[in-house]
């Protein structure tokens, strides 16, 4: 395990990068990278020192412990290049997703819907590739993707991650949330960053189909988060193989404080407008709902945090919003993770993209 002081906990939450196998193994920034704005390069350097010349040369701030660095670690070949950031929109975290979101290509992939009824009488929608049954063999692995807050199927990440798989012989299926990408809402209940029941029926409904498949899963942001939960909560059970978390906010009572701050309340009113969306089109759900629901403010939330405390937080029976956050957070259950579990934060997305693409899994 590699490990900092109790700051860099916090740091996790905030922009450092990772990579958990059994023994785990955690990775923390050096102290002070995650106030500053995003430099890559830097931490390559700090990398690079752990792999030249195989020797072990680590950055004085971590402790390390357990042998997953060694196994893992020499297959990211592109730790030892120079980074050079792409022209223009690479300069900066926040030009890059904002250039992303609106001049990435979005992949054309024929999808074929499957919706699941859940325990309590809710609704998934499962989306997989068109054609794959008569293609793919039954042992082929599976691949469940799980997009961030308020995505599916439909966004670019989603697609384009979808795309890579799929060509490297995997059968894939986007798993939309409750009221994401229109998968159906039949309860009063959406979805929340505590709640794996849904995932957890997925992937038994997945490993049921193809029993002599291996499953893989890979969550982005809160579905990250609550791929990680899952993990810890089925621990030594898990059915799945291997898993990856990208851009995991680890702990959600930091990541809601950051968000209200400088450039990030653009992204926190961006995904309130998206939730809100989501709300309106099921309103008819809500109406007479009694309890501490406050649906005003969830229907005109202004930010995340007014959303789930006028709705998530009293659907998930917790008693604020601050309970919420603090009683949901994947960082409190990644202890209890048994199956290999790759964390990468946002500022490696890019170098460790190629290096993913050729690990055998």
């Amino acid at each position: 395990m590699i490990r900092g002081p109790q700051k860099y906990k916090q740091a996790m939450a905030r922009a450092a990068w990772g990579s958990v196998t059994p023994p785990l193994t955690i990775f923390s920034p050096r102290s002070g990278l995650y106030t500053e704005p995003v430099r890559t390069q830097k931490i390559h350097f700090s990398v690079a020192a752990m792999l030249d010349g195989g020797q072990r040369r680590y950055d004085p701030s971590l402790e390390v412990l357990g042998g997953g660095l060694d196994s893992y670690l020499p297959a990211f070949k592109t730790l030892n290049r120079p980074y050079d950031a792409f022209p223009v929109v690479g300069w900066n975290r926040h030009v890059e997703t904002i250039s992303a979101s609106f001049f990435r290509s979005v992949p054309g992939v024929r999808l074929r819907r499957e919706c699941l009824r859940t325990k309590d009488d809710g609704a998934v929608a499962l989306d997989w590739v068109s054609g794959d049954d008569r293609q793919l063999g039954a042992d082929s692995p599976v691949l469940i993707l799980l997009p961030g807050l308020t995505g599916g199927s439909e966004d670019s990440y989603v697609r384009h991650m979808l795309v890579r798989a799929r060509s490297n012989g995997m059968r894939v299926v986007v798993f939309n949330s409750r009221g994401c990408a229109d998968s159906p809402v039949t309860t009063a209940q959406f979805y929340s960053a505590s709640f794996t029941e849904d995932l957890r029926q997925v992937v038994a409904h997945v490993a049921n189909r193809y029993p002599n498949a291996n499953l893989y899963a890979v969550g982005w942001s809160l579905g990250a988060n609550i791929l990680v939960r899952y993990l810890g909560q089925e621990s030594h059970a898990c059915p799945l193989s291997g898993a990856v978390s990208l851009c995991n906010p680890f702990n959600l009572v930091i990541a809601d404080e950051d968000f209200r701050k400088g450039f990030n309340i653009v992204y926190d009113i961006t995904l309130a407008n998206a939730l809100r969306r989501i709300f309106k089109k099921h309103t008819l759900l809500f109406e007479d709902i009694g309890g501490e629901f406050n649906i005003p403010l969830a229907a005109n939330a202004k930010s995340v945090r007014e959303f789930d405390d006028g709705l998530t937080r009293v659907s998930f029976g917790f008693k604020s919003v601050d309970d919420y956050y603090s009683n949901s957070s994947s960082s409190d259950s990644i202890k209890h993770v048994c199956t290999p579990l790759l964390c990468i934060q946002v500022i490696f997305l890019y170098r460790l993209s190629y290096d993913m693409n050729n690990l055998n899994i």
